[in-house]
């Protein structure tokens, strides 16, 4: 089977591995505000702050931008559910926006028509740099000023990536940038997550929320061993293991891209004879990390060309079901076919094909011409 993504492992990232299980600290050691250091570098970020997963990552930065019951988060369809979920966490409403039809990240005209209705501003909006690609940050930061919402960005699909020629992570587009390293992402740390941001404040706090909201950082009332929890966290940590394990990857980051890169350009030239397949569409004045590789059939052939791959011994998938059409949104808060077409019209007809650096020429010839013969 062709996987449609997977991680990459070399000899490096085992025996970094391997020395922290050989060292004095498995978990909240010295590897950990590394990573973090790295990422910082990655990404022209001033504070990144580690967890255990993209989830937890989401869900502390909503709760250390203030989100909480009777506020209400905003984000797309087209998204894993972890993205609207992360308001729910908090006790707060969700509500989506629809996509661009371009892009399938979130459709700056359909937030701004939102906004213009809405009897109150969302506490915080939640655009998704959907496959790698960035979203249109700089025109949701003008809504964001104008109407006072938070930008909780999540680029989880998109270390790597840049937007006006900066790395996504860096300061003034977004308040916080939440990032995955799912074994399927750019890099993994096995299973984690982080959040980047420019405000000290901002990343103290959600450094505190991750470690049950404790803070050694006060007078010493009973001596030097003391400490005090001043608010109500989680334990969002992530470990040394994990924390070495995304360090060593990250120095091949760009490696990682490019071959990405490589072989997206390889699958447009492969693909462009097939007037029923619509490819990709990279905006302007900005570069995708590539996470995944979607493109659209007519709705009619999806199931017979999805089953069809996947008989052949091909991994594809789909992303993503829109999240306002899962049971517990439907049920739960009313939602129904129909609410948001754009990304409704979209997921009738997506699949994703595999991309991944150890994606071979010949696997991916393979899966073109497997394609071919069903459609």
């Amino acid at each position: 089977m062709i996987p449609y993504g997977r991680q990459i492992i070399s000899d490096d990232d085992v025996r970094a591995v391997v020395e922290v299980l050989r060292s004095d600290w498995l978990t909240q050691g010295p590897m950990v505000p590394r990573f973090e250091e790295a990422l910082c570098r990655a990404t022209g970020a001033e504070h990144a702050v580690a967890v255990n997963s993209g989830t937890s990552a989401l869900h502390v930065a909503c709760l250390a931008l203030g989100v909480g019951p009777g506020d209400s988060v905003w984000t797309v369809p087209n998204t894993f559910v972890a993205s609207a979920n992360c308001a729910l966490y908090c006790g707060a409403e969700v509500d989506f926006v629809d996509i661009d039809p371009d892009t399938l990240c979130l459709s700056v005209a359909a937030l701004e028509e939102k906004l213009r209705g809405a009897v109150r501003p969302p506490r915080a909006v939640v655009p998704v740099d959907f496959a790698g690609q960035p979203c249109d940050l700089a025109e949701i930061r003008v809504l964001a000023d104008r109407y006072g919402f938070a930008v909780l960005e999540d680029a989880s699909h998109a270390v790597g990536a840049t937007y006006h020629g900066q790395p996504l992570g860096t300061a003034g587009w977004a308040d916080a940038v939440v990032f995955s390293f799912h074994p399927v992402k750019i890099v993994t740390t096995a299973e984690g997550g982080a959040i980047t941001c420019s405000d000290e404040g901002l990343a103290a706090r959600m450094a505190r929320l991750r470690t049950h909201g404790i803070t050694r950082d006060i007078p010493e009332p009973d001596g030097p061993w003391s400490y005090q929890q001043v608010e109500l966290g989680l334990n969002y940590r992530m470990t040394d293991l994990h924390a070495a394990l995304g360090l060593s990857q990250l120095d091949r980051l760009g490696e990682f891209v490019q071959r990405r890169s490589e072989l997206a350009a390889r699958y447009d030239a492969l693909l462009a004879d097939l007037p029923e397949v619509v490819i990709p569409r990279p905006a302007p004045r900005r570069t995708s990390s590539w996470h995944l590789y979607v493109v659209q059939v007519p709705p009619a052939k999806r199931r017979t060309v999805f089953e069809g791959l996947r008989a052949a011994g091909i991994g594809v998938n789909v992303h993503y079901i829109p999240v306002h059409l899962q049971p517990y949104y439907r049920e739960r808060f009313g939602f129904k076919t129909g609410d948001f077409p754009v990304s409704e019209a979209y997921y009738a007809s997506a699949i994703t094909l595999p991309l991944h650096p150890a994606l071979t020429e010949e696997d991916q010839d393979r899966v073109v011409d497997t394609l071919k013969k069903l459609l």
